[in-house]
């Protein structure tokens, strides 16, 4: 099934890699025997994927991206192969996605002089207070 990360972009079944490797830690009877955790491998350079989304995702310093621009994402939280398919085709998706969503710059602003006023008052009267617990030296 391909996978949508936005309405323009969608990424066809043959450009991610699914593995079934043996999942780690606790199990049971099964986690010797069956493989239910998933390794998903997804070039970013071999993609479709729009020069934006390749320059943003290779620019992330995240350690699922290998040098060579690999997405590496092991999947191994829940019980079935299904579910960790779908886990890790949900992740590859929100990692794409992130990178699609650009942050407005701030704009530096100065407060107000009303708001400058008010703080200085505040310092002030809580100053006076502070100063009538000192002891008096009459």
């Amino acid at each position: 099934m391909p996978l949508l990360v936005s309405n323009q972009v969608v990424l066809a079944d043959n450009e991610w890699e699914i593995s079934a490797v043996r999942a780690q830690g606790a199990g049971g009877q099964n986690v010797n025997k069956v493989s239910t955790a998933i390794h998903l491998r997804f070039d970013i350079n071999a993609s479709s994927l729009p020069e934006f989304y390749k320059e943003r995702l290779l620019a992330l310093k995240d350690s699922r991206i290998t040098r060579e621009g690999v997405i590496i994402i092991k999947a191994q939280q829940h019980r079935t192969q299904e579910r960790n398919r779908e886990d890790a085709l949900e992740r590859l998706q929100t990692l794409i996605k992130s990178v699609a969503i650009v942050q407005k710059r701030r704009i530096a602003t100065k407060p107000t002089r009303g708001s400058q006023q008010r703080r200085l008052d505040r310092k002030s009267q809580r100053s006076s207070i502070k100063a009538g617990r000192s002891k008096r030296d009459w």
